[in-house]
């Protein structure tokens, strides 16, 4: 099943934050639990200081930049962050997203209830291991 960038476009405004472009992928057809979203925020667009610690409704959000660049703010921690940098947001952390460039910032969004999953047995989650202890 294919769903082609641009498709499925509407506007939204996010936490009271200025409105932005959004296409939520494959909605109502996927069956993970996660929500997959493309966002694009204009020069100057921001998410809005939020978080997530709704009682019954924890989540838990994976930003990646696709394209731009902007500052994203976790708790008291503000990173720039550019093509290709992903930040996290665990439950109940306050942050926000803003566009600090001159052009769209575009970015990849995964939301959802955080629970265990186990993904040892897979090659990838073998390398991914490494290449982290490899890190540190």
């Amino acid at each position: 099943m294919l769903e082609r960038a641009g498709t499925h476009v509407f506007r939204y405004n996010l936490h009271e934050g200025s409105p932005l472009q959004m296409q939520w992928l494959f909605y109502g057809q996927s069956e993970l639990p996660v929500a997959v979203q493309t966002w694009e925020l204009p020069p100057g667009g921001f998410e809005g200081m939020h978080s997530h610690a709704e009682p019954g409704r924890p989540l838990e959000e994976i930003y990646v930049v696709t394209e731009g660049m902007g500052e994203m703010t976790v708790e008291d921690e503000t990173y720039s962050v550019r093509v290709g940098d992903a930040v996290l947001a665990r439950v109940g952390t306050r942050h926000d997203l803003r566009n600090t460039g001159e052009g769209p910032l575009k970015v990849l969004v995964i939301w959802g209830e955080p629970r265990p999953a186990d993904y040892s047995n897979f090659g990838s989650a073998q390398s991914a291991r490494m290449a982290r202890a490899d890190a540190s």
